[in-house]
C-alpha cells in the first residue's frame, strides 16, 4: 500500500470508532440560544498569512456548502442562502453546491461523506466538535488563507473559539451570549431596585436568601441538561476550569471547586428546586412565576417578549474572581480533503464578511460575532444588551474530549446533591474520571 491508501485507512478506522462514540453520549442537537461566549488568549498562527490570502478573482471550480436550518424557515433563510451563493459565484466564478441538512445525525452523515472522500467543502460546527475534527485532521488549517487583518474585526471570544493550539480553523458566523433574566414582578415583591441588581457571588446569595423567604425559587439548575448552563459558568467565574488544550486537569484546584461549593449550597438552602440533580428544565416554573431568575439568551427573551408572562430585566453576568458566562459559537470549517481548499476558505470569509453578518444574524436572530454587524440591534433593546456581554461569553470546553467529560462531572455533581459525597470529593472523582479518559 502507498501512503495515500495507508491515510485514508486510518481515517476510515478513525470515523467508525468516533462515530460509536458519538452515538453512546447522544445526539446533541444545536443549541446555539443556551447552549444557538474576557479578554482572549488568541490562539491563531498566521504565518505568512499577510502576503498569501487568496485574491478571489483568480479561483475557480466549485465546492460544496452544508448547512443546517437555524430558523422554522419563514424568514426567509432559503432566499438568503440563494443570495449568498449566486453573489458568491458572481464575485469568484466558483460554482456552489449548497446543500441544507438538518440537525439529527449531523456528525455521522458529516463523518461518513468525508471518509468516502466526498462531502462537503464547507460545513458548519460548534466548538466543541471543532477540535475533535482537527486533532485528526479532518478539517483545514485555514490560517494560510486568512490574514490577521481580517480576523481582527471578529470578537476576541469568538476567535478563541474557532482557533486550536495556534491554528485557525473556523470562521465564526454567529454568537450567544446567556445572563440573568430576572422576573421583574418578584423584585418588586422583594422591595429590590432594578437597577441596582446583584454583580458578584456574594450579592446574589443574598437575594436568593431573600427570594427563598418570600417562597420563590432563586435560580433555574437543571442538573440533567449541558454543564455548559450549569456548572461551567459558575467554574469559570471562580476563575476555574475543567481542562486545558495541554490535557492538564484543573477541574479540582481549589478555584473550581468553589464552584461546586455554591451549586451545594444553594441546593441546600432550596434556592433551586429540589429536582435539580436531573431536571433538563425548569421553563414551567420560571414562566409560571415561581423562579426569580434564570440563565437566558435570546431565545429566552424573544418567548418572554411574545408569550408576556411577566416583565422581565437582564443583569450583566456575575462576577467572583472574573465577570464570565456562557455563550456558544457557531462557525463555518473547510474539509482537510476539499479540492478546492482556497475556494471554501474565501467562501466562509465571504459568508462571515460583516454585511452577510448583518443578514444572516438579522433573519436567525443571533447574535455576530463581528462587532460592527451588531448594529442590527440598535432598535432591539434586550438583544442589544445581550450583544453587549459576548465579550464575556466563553462557548464551552474546547477539547477534544469536551463533550465526553460532560456526563462523568456530572454523575459526580449529582452523587454531591444527593449528599453522598462533598464538593471537593466530587471535583477530585471528576479529576480522575477524566484522566482515566484522556489516559486511556
Amino acid at each position: 500500500m502507498n501512503n495515500s491508501i495507508f491515510k485514508k485507512f486510518g481515517l476510515f478506522l478513525f470515523v467508525l470508532v468516533l462515530s460509536v462514540v458519538m452515538v453512546a453520549c447522544g445526539d446533541d442537537t444545536e443549541d446555539t440560544s443556551s447552549d444557538a461566549n474576557n479578554t482572549s488568549d488568541t490562539a491563531t498562527d498566521n504565518g505568512s498569512a499577510d502576503t498569501n490570502t487568496e485574491d478571489s478573482s483568480k479561483l475557480s471550480g466549485e465546492i460544496t456548502v452544508w448547512a443546517h436550518p437555524y430558523t422554522d424557515g419563514s424568514t426567509g433563510e432559503g432566499d438568503m442562502w440563494k443570495d449568498f451563493t449566486a453573489n458568491f459565484e458572481a464575485e469568484t466564478s466558483v460554482k456552489v453546491n449548497f446543500e441544507q441538512i438538518p440537525w439529527a445525525n449531523r456528525d455521522q452523515k458529516i463523518l461518513t461523506a468525508l471518509a468516502a472522500g466526498q462531502g462537503p467543502d464547507v460545513f458548519y460546527v460548534i466548538p466543541d466538535q471543532m477540535p475533535q475534527y482537527a486533532e485528526q485532521q479532518l478539517i483545514l488549517d485555514i490560517s494560510p488563507y486568512v490574514s490577521s487583518e481580517e480576523l481582527s474585526g471578529f470578537v476576541p471570544t469568538a476567535i478563541e473559539a474557532t482557533s486550536w493550539k495556534g491554528k485557525q480553523y473556523g470562521m465564526p458566523i454567529l454568537q450567544t451570549a446567556e445572563s440573568l433574566v430576572y422576573n421583574k414582578n418578584i423584585l418588586t415583591e422583594l422591595g429590590v431596585d432594578e437597577n441596582s441588581l446583584p454583580t458578584t457571588w456574594d450579592e446574589f446569595k443574598a437575594l436568593a436568601e431573600k427570594a427563598k423567604a418570600a417562597g420563590y425559587y432563586a435560580f433555574s439548575y437543571a442538573g440533567g441538561g449541558s454543564l455548559n448552563n450549569t456548572l461551567y459558568p459558575f467554574l469559570w467565574q471562580a476563575g476555574g476550569n475543567v481542562i486545558d488544550a495541554d490535557n492538564n486537569i484543573l477541574i479540582n484546584t481549589p478555584e473550581s471547586v468553589k464552584a461546586f461549593e455554591l451549586i451545594n449550597e444553594m441546593y441546600k438552602k432550596g434556592w433551586i428546586p429540589q429536582d435539580s440533580i436531573t431536571a433538563l428544565d425548569h421553563d414551567s416554573l420560571y414562566f409560571g412565576g415561581k423562579l426569580l431568575a434564570v440563565n437566558g439568551s435570546g431565545i429566552s427573551v424573544n418567548r418572554l417578549l411574545a408569550e408576556k408572562p411577566f416583565d422581565f430585566v437582564i443583569a450583566p453576568p456575575l462576577k467572583d474572581a472574573e465577570q464570565l458566562t456562557y455563550g456558544t459559537v457557531g462557525m463555518f470549517v473547510g474539509s482537510a480533503i476539499s479540492k478546492n481548499p482556497e475556494a471554501a476558505a474565501e467562501f466562509m470569509k465571504y459568508v462571515t464578511n460583516a454585511e452577510n453578518q448583518r443578514t444572516f444574524n438579522n433573519i436567525t436572530q443571533y447574535i455576530p460575532t463581528r462587532d460592527e454587524a451588531k448594529d442590527i440591534f440598535d432598535s432591539q433593546q434586550y438583544m442589544a444588551q445581550l450583544a453587549g456581554y459576548t465579550q464575556f461569553a466563553k462557548p464551552g470546553i474546547i477539547h477534544p474530549e469536551g463533550r465526553n467529560v460532560m456526563p462523568l462531572i456530572q454523575a459526580e455533581i449529582q452523587a454531591m446533591l444527593e449528599g453522598k459525597q462533598t464538593p471537593q470529593e466530587a471535583a477530585d472523582k471528576s479529576a480522575a474520571a477524566i484522566d482515566g479518559l484522556i489516559n486511556k
